[in-house]
């Protein structure tokens, strides 16, 4: 138990150095791996959005150190010219899941619902996303490989490969579905299980 403390105390003192923890440590308990934690505002500072703005729609969207290890996907969806949806981005880096089942989420949210999505070295161009229902209080959701669905530009794209999880490039988190107004969603961890 000891040198599992130790490798606690190294992670944090890791996420201090470092902007976030991209697959530090397993779990020695569950075989889990931790993909995101935010541990600072510099955890957040590789986040990009990416919203209905590239189609000429006026939603906002950003992701901010919330604080206590938490960051905050946060801004308003506008259905002003056609737009409707935001989304912040991760892809500074690749992983490797394949011996993995999913990714496991530790969010609060205001009851709305969101999207987790992935992106692939095989398939850059489309997204696979699979939807989420947040709630008002601290929530685990996982969210298997298999349940991700490969989309174009909102389309669903019935002859796409598959989600390899060998080849992730980029991660995201959207809100989208004509949910116009403020929204707010805390992410503690994102893991892989």
């Amino acid at each position: 138990m000891r040198w599992l403390m130790t490798l606690r105390i190294l992670r944090r003192i890791l996420l201090l150095i470092s902007p976030l923890t991209v697959a530090l440590a397993q779990s020695a308990d569950t075989g889990d791996v931790t993909l995101f934690e935010f541990a600072s505002a510099k955890s957040v500072e590789s986040w990009y959005d990416q919203n209905d703005t590239v189609m000429g729609g006026v939603s906002q969207s950003r992701m901010t150190y919330h604080g206590e290890g938490v960051a905050t996907f946060t801004g308003e969806v506008s259905l002003e010219n056609n737009g409707g949806f935001a989304q912040v981005r991760y892809d500074k880096t690749s992983f490797d899941l394949s011996a993995y089942e999913g990714l496991e989420l530790r969010i609060r949210g205001d009851g709305q619902t969101y999207q987790l999505r992935l992106t692939t070295r095989d398939a850059p161009r489309i997204a696979y996303t699979q939807p989420f229902a947040s709630a008002t209080q601290w929530q685990t959701i996982r969210l298997p490989f298999s349940g991700f669905e490969p989309v174009f530009r909102g389309r669903q794209v019935a002859d796409a490969p598959a989600l390899n999880p060998a080849n992730i490039q980029g991660l995201g988190l959207m809100i989208s579905d004509k949910q116009a107004g403020a929204f707010e969603l805390l992410v503690d961890e994102i893991k892989a299980y």
